[in-house]
Parts: structure tokens; C-alpha cells; sequence
């Protein structure tokens, strides 16, 4: 029989799979791409997803030696600076490889465990999971409809 860690690990991986199929298709270009009205780029994009889900590991399931600066969270708007193919690349990777560690260490009563944070209240950490693997979901759809639709704005 399987686990609760184990099952919701597989969702949570089975829903990451929206943003990493992208990934391959992504140019450097691309990361410049917005769609009006929208002001963040796809670059920017990539940034936040990575750092939320490092600061869900961090702060929500204990990941507590994660180093995270979350630029795009504290300026709140794009600044032009992500437009390092390999630099996104590699944090996308490293924030996918510490949520997934982090995940795999929860038992099953963990999952009951509530945790309380000023941006979304108290949640116990499989609500928290719901909310980290549907805000990847909800951005990787955006750089799906940048990548068909998006410009470069200059």
C-alpha cells in the first residue's frame, strides 16, 4: 500500500510536468517575451516559480538550510534581469530537486501539520502542497500562452 508522502509526491510531480515540458521549447529570446498587459516577462516567470517553490521548501516543509534570495518576490514586478537561459535553467532544476527532497522527508502525519504564514493564513502542509503545485501550474500555463502569443516589448 502506498504511502500519503508517496502519493502526493507523485501528484506534485505528475503537475510539475506542465512547467518542465515547456522548458525544452524556451530560447533566450523567449525569456524577454510578455503578454499585454501583462509587465512580467517569461523570464521573470521562471525566476518566481523557482523561488516560491524554495521558499515553500525553506519555510513550509522544513527545508531549513535552503538558501534563497526571492528577488522577483521582493521587487514585486520584473526587472529585466532574467534573461540568463542557463541561470533559470539551473534554479528551476535546484528548486524541483529541493521541494522534491524536502517532500520525500514528510511522513504521513505531517501532512496534518498546520502552518501558519502572513501570505496565505494557517494550512495544514497538504494544503500547502495544493497551493505550491497549482501556483507552478498557474504560471506554467502563462509560459505556455507567452510562448505562442508573447512579444518582445522594448
Amino acid at each position: 500500500m502506498a504511502t500519503r508522502t508517496s502519493l502526493l509526491l507523485a501528484l506534485w510531480e505528475e503537475a510539475h510536468t506542465r512547467l518542465e515540458d515547456k522548458l525544452h521549447l524556451i530560447t533566450e529570446q523567449d525569456l524577454q517575451k510578455k503578454l499585454s498587459p501583462s509587465p512580467n516577462s517569461l523570464g521573470f516567470l521562471l525566476r518566481h516559480i523557482a523561488e516560491v517553490e524554495l521558499l515553500f521548501a525553506k519555510n513550509i516543509f522544513g527545508a531549513k538550510d535552503t538558501k534563497i534570495r526571492a528577488k522577483t518576490v521582493i521587487a514585486k514586478h520584473d526587472t529585466g534581469e532574467w534573461i540568463d537561459p542557463k541561470a533559470l535553467n539551473d534554479i528551476i532544476i535546484r528548486a524541483k530537486s529541493v521541494l522534491k527532497a524536502i517532500i520525500e522527508k514528510q511522513t504521513d502525519a505531517d501532512w496534518e501539520t498546520v502552518i501558519e504564514t502572513k501570505e496565505f493564513g494557517a494550512k495544514t502542509k497538504a494544503q500547502a502542497l495544493g497551493r505550491i503545485t497549482s501556483h507552478t501550474a498557474y504560471h506554467a500555463g502563462q509560459i505556455g500562452i507567452i510562448l505562442k502569443c508573447g512579444e518582445v516589448k522594448n
